[in-house]
């Protein structure tokens, strides 16, 4: 019973003994473990200090070692240094030892010099008191010649000074007149050739047709018993007529024919149109009249329209306003002695084009103002004043640029022109308005022209006789020999030239002979 007892107690003993020596056994290891641990670590810092300590050593005596070569390598450089002082030192000095020796030879020189000089001051000194005294008896000598030279040629002083004076004036002018020839001339072959190249070859690569037209017109007729019916019952259909398009109707003798005129060439072609009408539907009466009228008008504007874009489209000129347009399709019906203006303006782009593309200048700006610049030729009969003045203020108005007003102002001369583009359009005018058959003028004005020519040439002391040849375009002027030289002849002409050009309008040029002939007569017996 008791067995089992005695057996569990031991064995419940013997566990605890067993735990506790295990628990004994594993402090013990755990501390020995650590005074292992610490031992080791102990060895290793001894000896990482010793390594340490070697390390310091090793590195203190490399620093020594490069600390003792960089003082030598120093000392070395201190040394190598003092030496290229010492030679540079060595070399300065005597670099100042030459100058110094130069410098107190200069002076040397110099001393020499100033003595050289001072001798020959004294010697310029006696000179100077010498030719005094010898001025002072030549002006005596010169006194008493001139006394002499008085009583010998009864002249003063002031007279003989005015001869001598007047001698050297005739001969400046005749080498003034001499230098102003060949100057001229020069001038002109180097002009001419330039601007007859730039004009010859605008000119040859324009070819357009000219038309001249008068200023009234003439409407024929089937037989002579329309006219009675267009002057109509006591007159009322030629009144009508009159009325309604503002000309007059000219009846007279001429057969088959009736001519309109009026100021206005609008007007008048109006009327024209509306006659031929009338003529054609052979109903004439003032209701008809008004409608014909009526007709006509539509149809000279659209004419105008016509004409105007014409006339652009042949420059090649963009971007105008339709008012000017109109304007420019209103000068169709206007001539300048006989020379349609639309055409002429057309021809003055062309040219002006031309010639600015062999200027280098821009070429669209000067065909531009070369077809506007007799815009103002459209509103002549309206407004008053000239049609330069009536044309600059129509480009203000339609906010054309200041290079073409100012071209427009300048092309008859009435202001200066200052652009390059003002200059073309002159000359391109010129050129249009002058060449042959492109104008014609009235007897009256021509004679009138002629003898204005004749007379500002007579105007000038020397001439005995001028004549105007040629049309106007040479004037021949005859002087008396005894009066004017030949060196004076150029400045005559050159005198005349400037007068016409100040008093005159003409196109193109006129030529100044200035004829100088002496004869001699004797009679055998």
């Amino acid at each position: 019973m008791f067995y089992p007892i005695i057996l569990t107690i031991p064995t419940a003993g013997w566990v605890g003994i067993i735990v506790g020596i295990g628990l004994l056994m594993l402090a013990g290891g755990f501390f020995g473990g650590i005074a292992y641990r610490k031992k080791i670590a102990e060895a290793e810092i001894g000896s990482a200090e010793q390594e340490a300590k070697r390390l310091v050593d090793e590195a203190v005596k490399l620093a020594e070692t490069k600390k003792k070569e960089s003082v030598l390598e120093a000392k070395e450089e201190i040394l190598a240094a003092k030496k290229e002082n010492e030679r540079e030192i060595k070399e300065r000095r005597n670099e100042v030892t030459r100058l110094e020796r130069r410098v107190a030879s200069r002076e040397e020189q110099l001393d020499r010099k100033i003595e050289q000089c001072e001798r020959k001051e004294a010697q310029l000194d006696n000179k100077i008191k010498e030719n005094t005294a010898r001025g002072e008896e030549l002006e005596n000598i010169k006194n008493q010649q001139l006394e002499k030279l008085q009583e010998i040629s009864g002249l003063t002083v002031e007279e003989a000074k005015a001869e001598i004076i007047g001698q050297i004036e005739e001969e400046a002018r005749y080498e003034a007149a001499m230098k102003l020839s060949e100057i001229e001339e020069q001038l002109k072959e180097d002009a001419d050739d330039k601007a007859r190249s730039i004009l010859s070859l605008a000119i040859s690569r324009l070819a357009s047709d000219h038309v001249t037209e008068a200023t009234v017109s003439v409407v024929p007729l089937p037989n002579d018993d329309m006219k009675g019916r267009i002057i109509g019952r006591e007159g009322r259909n030629i009144r009508t007529v009159e009325t309604l398009t503002g000309v007059d109707l000219i009846i007279d003798d001429t057969p088959e024919a009736i001519t309109v005129s009026c100021f206005d060439p609008v007007r008048r072609e109006v009327a024209r149109l509306a006659l031929e009408k009338l003529i054609a539907d052979g109903r004439i009466h003032p209701a008809r009249i008004e409608e014909m009228v009526e007709k006509a008008k539509k149809e000279v504007e659209l004419s105008i329209k016509q004409a105007g874009d014409r006339a652009t489209f042949e420059t090649g000129i963009h971007g105008i306003s339709q008012e000017l347009v109109k304007l420019l399709g209103r000068l169709r019906y206007r001539t300048s002695y006989g020379q349609n203006v639309l055409d002429h303006s057309i021809e003055v782009a062309l040219l002006s084009g031309m010639i600015a593309d062999e200027m280098g200048v821009d070429s669209t700006i000067a065909k531009r103002a070369g077809l506007l610049h007799d815009i103002g030729k459209a509103l002549t009969h309206e407004t008053e004043g000239s049609h330069v003045q009536i044309g600059v203020d129509v480009a203000k108005k339609y906010k054309e640029s200041k290079e073409i007003i100012h071209a427009i102002e300048a092309h008859h001369g009435d202001v200066d022109p200052k652009t390059t583009i003002a200059f073309i359009v002159q000359a391109a005018d010129a050129i249009s308005a002058a060449r042959p058959g492109a104008r014609r003028e009235n007897l009256e004005n021509y004679i009138k022209r002629l003898q204005k020519l004749e007379e500002i040439a007579e105007s000038f002391p020397g001439v005995e006789k001028s004549f105007a040849i040629q049309a106007g375009r040479e004037v021949r002027i005859m002087v008396k020999p005894e009066m004017v030289s030949d060196q004076q002849m150029i400045l005559v002409a050159r005198d005349v030239a400037k007068k016409i050009e100040s008093e005159l309008k003409y196109p193109g040029q006129i030529k100044i002979n200035v004829v100088r002939e002496s004869r001699a007569t004797d009679y055998a017996k």
